[in-house]
């Protein structure tokens, strides 16, 4: 067996998963059990239902296949909590899982509580066969519900925000954040390699990486310039106050048609003073003063902070009023080792130009976890770097999120980029 094919130790592994597993339950807890049954649109889920999901996902693809003698705790929960799976069987619909009053929340924490057991005495009892046959999709799911977890808080978060009250879901004032000047970091390009070699594991490539970052493939860059931080809601606020929602020239057709069909005037989470009082004096929102609802609750807008919730139509159209553009995704990827790349992963996720398909030669999972990435390849934006509701330590530069362009309820913003300016010569 070469060093690649060893399977991470299972100490190291079932410290993780007990981490992991109790971090899921430490976020769900300010939510009261009304709050986390319920579903505020069809793209996102009820907190009880990541938190069964994700325990779906270990006994589907860990205790049943290999776990002998494990039994259910309930088989009808494999119909209920499977996400899109086809290879599994059918399942309830996504935009019905709202209606899932039952099980109780109590019931989906000792289903959670059944499926750790016997984790643990899976991962206990196994060969070493065995284990170097599941540690993958043991440490698959490990990150499959660190990214469950960034969805249990946004989904939340757009839940609270239908509420009258937009109550807080963190009770605590944000960190501040650090006011900065951003500046043009220039790329010189060339022939670069993204991505990385995910079917093995080496000295030169340690940790974690689901299987649509691979294979490490070379791409050629012409020199282009990248901001070293974010758009900030300073920044986009004046977008607004020039009219931004309001000229089509900004945008792409689809996203003029979706402006004019949703009614949109600023990022989801912008509310115009007086706005809930029904004395917006602005039609547009151009001039006004603006609060912005987050984790922490309605607070006045941070002209320093990062914006956020935006599509992928908003964010090319400021690009394009800025006179810059947003960056490929192997641009993003070959920046994020320049000095100066500030606010790369703790902020916002990050649109970027390029839509979402498969690296050349890619190949997905084997099994059932094939479905985990590759059949999404299409109709998608990648977005790269992290948010402030990333779990800490889940992310990497070779991280490829994705969503449809209109999606904005996650902590979507943008950084922007341009080609390289012509060098002028100095006169000897």
């Amino acid at each position: 067996m070469s060093d690649h094919d060893l399977p991470l130790p299972r100490r190291d592994l079932a410290r993780r998963f007990e981490a992991v597993r109790r971090h899921t339950l430490t976020l769900a807890e300010p939510l009261s059990a009304e709050d986390q049954a319920a579903q505020s649109m069809p793209d996102a889920s009820p907190a009880k239902w990541h938190q069964a999901h994700t325990s779906w996902f270990f006994e589907a693809l860990l205790l049943r296949p290999h776990l002998p003698g494990y039994r259910p705790l309930d088989e009808s929960f494999h119909f209920l909590f499977n996400s899109y799976y086809e290879g599994l069987g059918p399942r309830h619909p996504r935009p019905q899982r709202g209606l899932l009053t039952r099980p109780s929340l109590d019931e989906v924490r000792a289903y959670r509580r059944h499926v750790d057991t016997h984790i643990r005495q899976l991962i206990d009892s196994c060969t070493d066969a065995v284990w170097a046959a599941i540690a993958p999709t043991l440490e698959l799911g490990l990150h499959h519900e660190q990214q469950h977890q960034e969805l249990l808080l946004t989904d939340a978060l757009h839940l609270l925000s239908c509420h009258p009250w937009r109550p807080a879901l963190i009770d605590a004032p944000p960190a501040p954040i650090a006011a900065g000047t951003s500046e043009w970091l220039c790329h010189d390009g060339g022939l670069v390699e993204i991505g990385r070699d995910v079917h093995q594991r080496n000295a030169a490539e340690t940790g974690f990486a689901f299987d649509n970052e691979g294979p490490r493939h070379r791409v050629w860059l012409e020199p282009f310039e990248i901001a070293s931080r974010l758009v900030t809601c300073g920044d986009f606020q004046r977008f607004i106050d020039d009219g931004g929602y309001r000229e089509p020239r900004w945008w792409l057709s689809d996203g003029w048609a979706t402006v004019q069909q949703q009614g949109w005037k600023a990022p989801l989470y912008w509310v115009a003073d007086g706005d809930d009082a029904g004395r917006d004096d602005s039609a547009d929102g151009s001039g006004s003063r603006w609060s912005v609802f987050g984790l922490h609750g309605l607070r006045p807008m941070d002209p320093a902070a990062p914006v956020m919730q935006l599509s992928f139509y908003e964010a090319t159209a400021f690009a394009e009023w800025a006179g810059a553009r947003l960056p490929s995704e192997p641009e993003w990827e070959a920046a994020s080792a320049l000095p100066g790349m500030a606010q790369l992963a703790d902020q916002a996720w990050q649109w970027t130009r390029s839509a979402y398909h498969p690296y050349p030669g890619f190949r997905p999972l084997d099994g059932a976890a094939s479905e985990y990435n590759g059949k999404f390849m299409v109709g998608q934006l990648v977005l790269r770097g992290g948010s402030l509701a990333t779990p800490p330590g889940h992310t990497r530069p070779t991280y490829r999120n994705f969503f449809p362009p209109a999606a904005r309820w996650q902590f979507t913003g943008l950084r922007l980029a341009r080609d390289a300016r012509p060098r002028t010569e100095t006169p000897a």
